[in-house]
């Protein structure tokens, strides 16, 4: 019997589904999802899931934008969750990056919603920017019971700085920073010596992974963000890689073993240095990198861009 790579992935590593479709968790049967406005307000686009939208807009007419934005991400991760069998990611909304309270308060909200739905906390994951703010954030909530997915981390000094708030489940992104170093190189950039394993983005995640398992801490590692399907399998082993649905096609259509990359043994060899983590050094060691720097503001600015954005098509609904 032959196995597809998909298969083959997952005996090494989670696998969770990077979208809003809910065809999607039906084809290919993922753990865990993870949603973002980008990913809501490109599902809510199509015709087949209007009627979400339209009944959140009915059920709640005294509703402001941003309440009936939140209804609606915990709507879709309502549906979601009927077709998983375990956890799925809603985002705070990104404007709120660098406000430690009103993410909490936010992020309190969501939790509401979803509990008044019948839902309970442990199967939602609440994600935030993996800031200072949006971390110290995290660390508040994951001591009242509310997990949460630190997203648009870039570094170490992120996911150290995550480690210690004991957060849940970090998301550090493989293809935005393969976008960066590609785009610096330019013209040098030599694709095949910077695949796979020598992927940046790769690398990165691996440094993570390597310093996490070295020193026994339990916070979950997600890679994220993926541009090619060799990416992904350079990282079988990480504890769960959200995976988009047009790579998981991908995935599932060859077939083929998947060696184990990322392993906890390995990482021990390697048993990279403790570092020491606070505020001020965080910014400090985050501004000295210029790759994680600019990608974090960037993705803060596309998330709030899709957030505006879903904001007008809802109040474009209700009615006149």
């Amino acid at each position: 019997m032959t196995t597809t790579l998909l298969d083959a992935l997952k005996q090494h590593t989670t696998v969770v589904a990077d979208t809003g479709d809910f065809e999607a968790m039906k084809a290919f049967r993922p753990t865990d999802a993870t949603t973002n406005p980008s990913l809501i307000l490109k599902a809510v686009q199509q015709e087949k899931y209007q009627h979400l939208l339209d009944q959140i807009v009915r059920d709640s007419p005294q509703a402001g934008a941003s309440e009936l934005a939140d209804r609606l991400l915990v709507a879709f991760g309502t549906e979601i969750l009927k077709s998983i069998p375990g956890r799925v990611s809603t985002e705070v909304d990104a404007r709120l990056s660098f406000d430690t309270q009103a993410s909490i308060e936010r992020a309190r909200t969501i939790i509401e919603l979803y509990e008044q739905r019948g839902i309970s906390r442990h199967r939602v994951l609440i994600k935030l920017a993996a800031t200072w703010e949006g971390i110290q954030a995290a660390k508040e909530l994951e001591a009242e019971g509310i997990h949460c997915n630190l997203t648009l981390l870039f570094s170490l000094t992120q996911a150290v700085a995550c480690a210690q708030a004991k957060v849940t489940l970090i998301s550090p992104f493989v293809g935005r920073i393969y976008d960066w170093y590609k785009q610096k190189a330019g013209a040098d950039w030599d694709e095949a010596a910077n695949a796979n394993e020598n992927d940046p983005g790769v690398k990165s995640v691996r440094s993570i992974y390597d310093y996490y398992k070295t020193y026994g801490i339990q916070t979950e590692i997600m890679g994220a963000s993926f541009r090619n399907t060799g990416q992904i399998l350079a990282l079988a082993g990480c504890d769960l890689l959200t995976i988009s649905p047009d790579l998981l096609t991908q995935l599932k259509q060859q077939v083929g073993e998947v060696p184990r990359s990322l392993d906890p043994e390995h990482a021990k060899d390697v048993a990279p240095e403790w570092r020491a983590n606070n505020e001020v050094t965080f910014r400090t060691r985050l501004n000295e990198n210029a790759m994680a720097t600019e990608k974090l503001a960037e993705g803060i600015r596309l998330f709030t861009a899709d957030a505006i954005t879903l904001d007008e098509l809802i109040a474009a609904r209700r009615p006149a």
